[in-house]
């Protein structure tokens, strides 16, 4: 009885395994020609704006790709994080990589993501700002192509301030007076130990003159500026001007303070626009733009530059497809649905004088002047620990010793240039 039970059992799983192989040739034949499709990483877009431009690449493509859209988690480290993991593992289902304007270096040492080369080049580069072209640039070599970017403006109510400030120095006073006065008076910006806080002490070393590493990005480069730029984040955060939870403040927390009505300033991305647009449309009639502040009144402000950039994985199998269907997500319709629906600033430059633009985007001249002229965070394969170490020494930012904290975030940044404490 055993016996006879084995032999049947094996004629069912033979007859299994003959008609699975039936099925997928039936399978491979129809697929021959169907659509290739395109897995494309990158950041959780609430506005909808990337799901549109995915299906409307699919559609256009004409038949020749269709375009999945994975939404990685939330914040930027885990978001490196899964796609670092699956590099490295050189995992094929990644085709088109949405990589944060800090992590080319690392990917294009590693290997993991090509550079683009001929037509497509000249394609991506022409009528792109330079300074996103700085990002998306490795050794010399153009290795992704900028999807958006992103920069910070002094956003402020101007039922407080009628004349929006121009220095930090004036910022903190007149955020002071109002305190005096019984008013809503908190300056709002990125204190909590993250990359906000990378990046605001980046933008004021740069508006002081200076920058975190040497030209070749082999070593510190800490001097008078980054002294200048620690004593100006500790002379807020212990003055009448900060929000007492500065020190765990993100851009989202700082749009809530705004948009409750407890600050008059707030140092924050576009994407606040259109949010107390909808979330507070009587306090948006005062919600105002300017440049951000200057560190010394007679020289320009310089402000971090972020944004996304589209790279093809190194182990995509459909590397040409990729590289098209980059061009079609990044093309004049698709960031301007990105700016308008998600307030993400493009990153064409003939854009930023385009009437209709303009009229949905009206702070569009403020933008492109701060874009212009931004400063680029450290460029190096070891990025994450550079900024690690910047994080910690200057939050929270009330604890900030300016020599003693210079030290540490020089001591640290060698340390971290020797590769010593890699972030996996």
């Amino acid at each position: 009885m055993r016996g006879r039970s084995l032999r049947r059992r094996a004629a069912v799983i033979s007859a299994s395994v003959l008609l699975a192989g039936a099925l997928a040739a039936c399978s491979s034949a129809s697929a021959a020609n169907a659509p290739v499709r395109l897995n494309y990483w990158s950041f959780p877009d609430n506005s909808g704006a990337i799901q549109q431009a995915v299906d409307t690449c699919g559609a256009a493509s004409g038949g020749k790709y269709t375009i999945s859209y994975n939404k990685l988690p939330t914040d930027a480290d885990s978001q490196r994080q899964q796609l670092v993991r699956r590099l490295a593992a050189h995992d094929s289902s990644m085709d088109i990589l949405g990589l944060d304007v800090t992590w080319e270096a690392e990917t294009a040492q590693a290997g993991w993501i090509e550079p683009w080369t001929g037509a497509n080049k000249a394609a991506a580069v022409k009528d792109t700002l330079p300074t996103m072209l700085q990002t998306a640039t490795w050794n010399g070599q153009l290795y992704a192509v900028p999807y958006n970017t992103n920069t910070q403006l002094l956003w402020y109510r101007s039922d407080l301030v009628p004349t929006p400030p121009t220095t930090w120095a004036q910022m903190i006073a007149d955020a002071t007076q109002l305190a005096k006065e019984g008013k809503p008076h908190y300056i709002e910006i990125q204190g909590a130990q993250y990359e906000g806080a990378t990046v605001w002490f980046n933008s004021l070393v740069a508006s002081a003159g200076g920058s975190i590493l040497n030209a070749s990005g082999t070593a510190p480069s800490l001097g008078a500026p980054a002294l200048k730029a620690l004593q100006t984040m500790s002379t807020l955060a212990n003055s009448p001007a900060v929000d007492p939870s500065l020190g765990v403040q993100q851009e989202d927390q700082n749009r809530l303070a705004m948009e409750g009505g407890s600050a008059a300033f707030e140092l924050n991305y576009p994407f606040v626009y259109p949010s107390m647009q909808m979330d507070n449309p009587q306090l948006f009639k005062h919600f105002k733009w300017a440049l951000y502040p200057r560190v010394y009144p007679n020289m320009p402000s310089h402000v971090t530059i972020g944004g996304i950039d589209l790279a093809v994985s190194s182990y995509s199998t459909h590397p040409a497809l990729a590289e098209q269907a980059i061009l079609c997500l990044r093309d004049r319709s698709n960031q301007i649905l990105a700016a308008v629906k998600g307030g993400l600033p493009p990153t064409l430059m003939s854009l930023y004088s385009n009437p209709s633009f303009i009229k949905a985007y009206p702070f569009a001249a403020a933008i492109k002047a701060a874009l212009l002229s931004a400063s680029v965070r450290p460029k190096t394969p070891f990025y994450q620990n550079v900024s690690i170490v910047i994080s910690h020494a200057v939050s929270p930012a009330n604890g900030i010793n300016p020599t003693s904290t210079l030290g540490q975030i020089r001591g640290g940044i060698n340390n971290a240039l020797s590769d010593k404490g890699l972030v996996p």
